[in-house]
């Protein structure tokens, strides 16, 4: 099957602004999605202060970015996503929520051009599925590496794959395809099936981490996996912080 293009994931996404701008139901065919946005805030929370540059990519409508504004006192956020819609709807709560400023770039993230050293943190949620070949996969960790300070770091939440085609049948077709079907029927497991069959194209979580050392990313940090979910965290150098 041939893949979506970027300008029809746009579409989907322009059309879905209201239901990705509620933090507690947004995103329920992730699973554990609210989990790990205060997961991941949390920890980002806990390792920065004093003023925070963040870049959140694929930022849909703002919610990561929201919820760190709640947590940081001062945070500079800059926004990127393909879809202007909910790009102008995540401008409009984090705006509500920073004290910071807060930039806007529409686009695919691997198009635009930002300057070495120049954040500190980088969020990537539900964006690296999108990615397809190991070329595609290895200039965009390069390139957001390239982007952070040292000791910035990049936090992921995604789904995965798996690399034994048996677990990853089982994983994701049977227990995740359970998790779907319980949260509405047979329908709409397969209608989000459909969906991830014509978009997404992800790849085992052990490859992602492996990458991320490759390009430079020191240390890797799990933070937390569920079936076909996962969250994790690279450093650009190793920093000195306690929890």
């Amino acid at each position: 099957m041939q893949k979506s293009t970027i300008e029809e994931i746009e579409k989907r996404f322009d059309n879905d602004v209201e239901r990705f701008s509620n933090l507690e139901t947004g995103q329920l065919t992730t699973i554990d999605a609210r989990f790990n946005m205060d997961l991941i805030t949390d920890c980002i929370a806990k390792i920065y202060s004093g003023k925070v540059q963040v870049l959140d990519i694929g930022c849909g409508a703002g919610n990561y970015s929201v919820m760190l504004s709640r947590k940081i006192k001062s945070v500079d956020v800059t926004l990127v996503d393909l879809s202007k819609p909910m790009l102008d709807k995540a401008h409009e709560r984090v705006l509500a929520e920073n004290k910071g400023m807060v930039k806007v770039w529409k686009g695919d993230f691997r198009s635009a051009v930002f300057s070495e050293n120049t954040f500190d943190v980088i969020i990537a949620t539900a964006v690296f599925h999108h990615l397809r070949d190991d070329n595609d996969w290895s200039d965009s960790f390069e390139k957001l590496f390239h982007w952070l300070k040292p000791g910035g770091s990049l936090w992921v939440f995604d789904l995965v794959s798996d690399g034994n085609d048996q677990i990853q049948q089982f994983i994701f077709n049977v227990r995740y395809g359970d998790y779907l079907t319980s949260l509405q029927n047979q329908t709409y497991r397969d209608k989000v099936f459909d969906y991830i069959e014509k978009e997404d194209t992800p790849r085992p979580l052990v490859y992602q981490l492996d990458l991320l050392k490759r390009v430079g990313f020191k240390p890797v940090s799990i933070l937390h996996k569920n079936l076909c979910f996962a969250s994790y965290a690279g450093f650009k150098q190793i920093r000195n912080f306690a929890l």
